[in-house]
């Protein structure tokens, strides 16, 4: 990113963060040990590595002996209702739609973090690192750092925090995160850090900062991938209203509503889906929605697919996109597929 690009940005996110407050965006790779850029470009900093589950080709593997029942359950059909269905939605957008995610430099201070109700399936900070996560101070008081755009967390929703430490690879992610000034400490309902060079599991049993166990970083959709050119290669993060125990990769159970997919089951658009009517940006991600899928990683919505709160995105391409779509264009992978030898699936 030049310094052109990266003023345009700053610009761009005014409404996040007030660039002008000391936490502008900067250039990746160049960052300062000090830094702390908002929604940076990561297309030169791989999520995990490649044979990890979220960048699996999946447009080969098997389709699910209970797909049409997964995707009838989805659609909502009942006996009475058997041709009910249900369209697509990019969770998503310009703030306040989607989650922003923030790279912090080397020297970052980690701060500690109170962990309820999950505190005994969260982590006290990362792989080979002292207890804490990264969180910039002016979180606290700055909106666009956490899920909701609102400074400090607030105290509805989901309230996600997702934090890079570019220099040693870590990833850092909160959920139900606020700043308890009362008591001058971070607070999260759950925590759960990852080593972006491993591909090791959540224990078996453990939730992370969402309910599927996984990380959420890897699974959103970015503006910087869908503009840059090349093949998104990861699975996006999508939810339905009502899980029924969980598949690898997912290590945590949400729900056993009879009928409904586990966590960690992986949709993909079929292939005869016609893309050619879309505009190159959205090609580029319904196309790794064939390629790679879409992993079932928490209960909301259904078909709501996960992405970036980002000034730059325009919903008003996004959203009749994404609508045209809807359950029927898409298949159940086998579930558990790609799952190591002996893997719990």
């Amino acid at each position: 990113m030049n310094a052109l690009r990266a003023a345009t940005l700053c610009l761009g996110l005014a409404t996040l963060a007030g660039c002008g407050s000391g936490a502008s965006p900067t250039a990746p790779g160049g960052a300062g040990a000090d830094s702390v850029a908002l929604v940076p470009d990561l297309t030169d900093l791989p999520l995990f590595p490649v044979d990890n589950w979220w960048n699996l080709d999946i447009s080969s593997a098997p389709v699910d002996p209970g797909s049409a029942a997964f995707i009838d359950f989805v659609s909502g059909r009942t006996p009475g209702n058997p041709t009910a269905t249900r369209s697509m939605h990019p969770d998503f957008g310009p703030p306040p739609f989607g989650m922003p995610y923030v790279v912090v430099g080397a020297n970052q201070p980690l701060v500690p973090v109170t962990f309820s109700p999950y505190g005994s399936q969260s982590d006290a900070g990362a792989p080979g690192r002292p207890a804490g996560y990264p969180i910039p101070a002016i979180a606290r008081t700055q909106a666009g750092y956490i899920e909701g755009a609102i400074a400090g967390g607030g105290s509805s929703g989901d309230r996600h925090l997702l934090i890079v430490d570019r220099s040693r690879r870590l990833l850092f992610e909160t959920w139900a995160t606020r700043w308890n000034s009362s008591a001058a400490r971070w607070e999260a309902g759950s925590g759960a850090t990852f080593d972006l060079s491993s591909n090791a599991r959540r224990p078996d049993g453990w939730t992370s900062a969402d309910a599927a166990g996984l990380a959420i970083l890897p699974g959103l959709v970015r503006w910087d991938e869908s503009v840059s050119g090349a093949a998104i290669g990861h699975a996006f993060r999508v939810t339905v209203r009502a899980t029924n125990g969980s598949v690898w990769p997912a290590s945590h159970v949400a729900g056993n509503t009879a009928g409904a997919l586990p966590m960690g089951a992986r949709l993909r658009l079929k292939p005869g889906v016609d893309l050619s009517g879309f505009t190159p940006q959205v090609q580029r991600i319904f196309q790794a929605m064939k390629t790679h899928g879409l992993i079932v990683a928490d209960n909301g919505s259904d078909l709501f697919v996960s992405g970036t709160m980002d000034a730059r995105w325009n919903n008003d391409v996004l959203n009749p996109a994404f609508a045209s779509l809807t359950a029927d264009d898409f298949e159940v992978v086998q579930l558990g597929w790609g799952a190591p030898t002996g893997a719990r699936k």
